[in-house]
Order: C-alpha cells, then structure tokens, then sequence
C-alpha cells in the first residue's frame, strides 16, 4: 500500500523500547524539536499555550499528521521512521485517541459508538467487550443511549471507552475534560486515575490546565512553539524551572533567577 510521496507503508521491525518512544522534527508550517518517552502506566501531560505543538504530537503518533522526520515507536512496534520509510496508517496504529469535542456518532447508542472501534475483533466477542468497557467507566445502564441523550460527562466517558475498544498500547487524551464544568471534571480526573490501575499503558494527556496536569500527571512536558523546554515530575518542574520561558509558560510567580 503506498502513500503520496511516495511512502510506502509497512508493519516496523520490533525495536527493543519499552511504552511510547517519539522523536519529531520539522521546520513547519507547524515547528516541531520534540523528544519524548512515555514508559507503560505513565501519565505524561504536555503543557504550553496555544500553537505550541502540543495536539499536533497527538496527531503525529496516532497516524492522522505526518510530520517531516521522526520515529514513532510504540510497544516495540515502528509506527514511523522516515529513516525507514515506515508510515503506518492511522488505522493500523494501536493508539486509542480521545477528543475534546467527544466525535461520538450521533446516530448510534453509547453500546454502538464502542462497538464501533472493535473492527479488529471477531464479532461475537464485541457486545461482551463492549459492556464491559461501559461498566469500566460507569455508564451501566446507558448502553442504549444516543450521544443526545447523555450529559457532556457521559459523552466523554464513551468516548474513552471508544478509545479503549481499540486495545490500545497508548492513549492519547487531547483536552478531554474542557468541554465539563469543573464538578464534573473533577469525577472524571478520579474515574481516569481509577483506570490507569486496569489499563497499563502510555497516556499522554493534553491540557491548559497546570492544575490538571499536576493534579494527574507524573512527569509534565513544558512545549513552546513546537520545542520541548522542560520535563520532569510535576513538583521538580514548577520548583526548579530551567529558564525564564518555562517560567512564563507556566505562569510562575516570580524570577526565574537563572
């Protein structure tokens, strides 16, 4: 199968590294300098304004952006390697992504919108594995729900249990809990720090939010325009900023003293 450029995408040789592995380079249109690791049951935030390249990581692992040079590694698997001339398509990427916006299909119950991800599956086992993907986010009983009839909330714990159907050997969260009042938010930080006991793998978490992320994160990655400008554990970084730009992004009090 060849893609525009004559890409041609094939399944990646196994490479001996462990959770998520990615390294993304690009002059533009969006900039990219980033260099990141992601170990299996990590919760990885990336944080930094708007523009600083932070969905567009997401989109890059996942399949739906191909940046200029990189590699993608995931569980062992190459996703991409422009090296190689691997570029796996979105859809053979076993990267389980969740939206702000929830991209719920209007027309199918909250049953039908996982089952729906589930391709992969034999169809006899999908309705089983489904439901229990329901109950893993508390919504038993509003599996034949329509996306119209559940509460912004309900709409995002389907779409986790969407992203999950995938099997997933990452998940990819990019601003899921904005689009909830903070009570609700709140429920859903406790639900997600819930799951990552049952599911261990790689979950990087885009957010606006330094609280959030301090809140769920064990390492935050500070980004600006396309850079990677600092990481380390949530505590480590807002104490010890390495310059006065990781100050300023973050909003820190203060001089950076540096």
């Amino acid at each position: 199968m060849r893609w525009a450029r004559g890409w041609v995408s094939v399944v990646g040789e196994p490479v001996d590294s462990p959770g998520l592995v990615v390294r993304l380079e690009q002059a533009g249109p969006i900039p990219l300098d980033i260099s990141l690791a992601c170990p299996p049951g990590e919760l990885l935030a990336l944080v930094g304004p708007s523009g600083a390249g932070k969905s567009t990581i997401l989109r890059s692992i996942c399949g739906l952006y191909r940046p200029a040079s990189g590699h993608v590694i995931c569980d062992g698997e190459t996703w991409f390697d422009t090296e190689r001339s691997i570029a796996l398509p979105a859809h053979r990427r076993r990267a389980g992504l969740v939206f702000q916006a929830y991209a719920l299909f209007p027309h199918m119950t909250a049953l039908g919108n996982v089952m729906a991800a589930m391709s992969h599956r034999p169809r006899a086992e999908r309705q089983a594995r489904a439901e229990a993907l329901i109950e893993m986010v508390h919504l038993t009983g509003l599996e034949q729900r329509k996306p119209a009839e559940l509460s912004g909330g309900q709409q995002q714990r389907v779409a986790l249990a969407r992203a999950l159907a995938r099997d997933p050997l990452a998940l990819l969260l990019d601003e899921p809990f904005s689009a909830v009042d903070r009570p609700t938010r709140r429920g859903l930080h406790d639900e997600l720090q819930q799951l990552r006991q049952e599911v261990r793998i790689p979950i990087l978490l885009v957010t606006h939010d330094l609280d959030e992320a301090v809140r769920l994160a064990d390492r935050l990655a500070v980004l600006d325009h396309g850079a990677l400008l600092q990481i380390g554990p949530p505590a480590e970084v807002i104490a010890g900023p390495v310059s006065q730009r990781v100050r300023d992004v973050l909003d820190l009090p203060g001089a950076a003293g540096l």
